[in-house]
């Protein structure tokens, strides 16, 4: 018989951790990460796989556009971060490549979608993307995408609580971000790119690709707004 009440808390607790571990799906917390893997390759799968970079023009790019060569690439440079395409941010400006979005693609079978990657439009080889990496891009396309009109305004600033973001990022970013978001020495300070809210949504839910950045995704996407909201309070230079 256990006497000690130190004994009978540590029991209870890890009792209740045993519960919690097997309460949850066992494929629960792979599916997360490999959503999250997703929307890195979304964002550069090149710097998330470590394959090659494109030297070239992706052939369904559009002639003389700006972002060429490895931007091209690019899931996000034609579909954009908020996943609308031509019908949402990229609707005109230098990014305007008259590509829809993926929001069609929602909910649609992942091998359908990792198929599509292939086709002749796409044309994404083995060499670029493998069979792992296909599978978990279209895992993020089916089942990853945030509605982003719910945290972002039209101008594509977050909409948040700011003092929430503070605490959040405090806590959870500031170790290698530092609470002025410069600790990073090879990455710009946080609060120059911070106005692209639809960027840092991707990035804070998904991580950075090719960094050992957490990916916030598990968590309620209001959290990731609120971070968001405090990076643009941060200095940019």
């Amino acid at each position: 018989m256990i006497k000690h009440p130190f004994a009978k808390l540590l029991l209870a607790v890890t009792g209740a951790a045993a519960f919690m571990l097997t309460a949850l799906p066992a494929s629960a917390a792979e599916t997360e990460s490999s959503i999250a893997r997703g929307g890195r390759l979304y964002d550069k799968w090149f710097a998330e796989n470590k394959a090659a970079k494109p030297t070239t023009d992706h052939p369904g790019y559009i002639k003389d556009g700006k972002y060429g060569k490895d931007n091209s690439w690019r899931c996000k440079e034609c579909h954009g971060w908020d996943y609308k395409g031509k019908d949402g941010l990229y609707a005109k400006g230098s990014h305007f490549t008259g590509v829809k979005g993926i929001q069609g693609a929602a909910g649609k079978d992942p091998a359908a979608i990792a198929a599509v990657l292939r086709d002749k439009n796409h044309g994404y080889t083995d060499a670029q993307l493998s069979a792992k990496d296909a599978s978990d891009l279209a895992l993020f396309v089916s089942k990853g995408q945030v509605d982003m009109a719910k945290y972002l305004d039209a101008a594509n600033k977050a909409k948040g609580n700011g003092a929430k973001g503070e605490v959040y990022f405090n806590t959870l970013c500031a170790g290698c971000h530092g609470l002025d978001g410069k600790k990073v020495k090879d990455g710009p300070p946080l609060g120059s790119v911070a106005d692209n809210g639809a960027e840092m949504l991707n990035k804070i839910a998904n991580g950075q690709p090719g960094e050992a950045m957490p990916a916030l995704r598990a968590l309620d996407p209001q959290i990731a707004a609120d971070i968001a909201v405090h990076l643009t309070t941060l200095p940019a230079k």
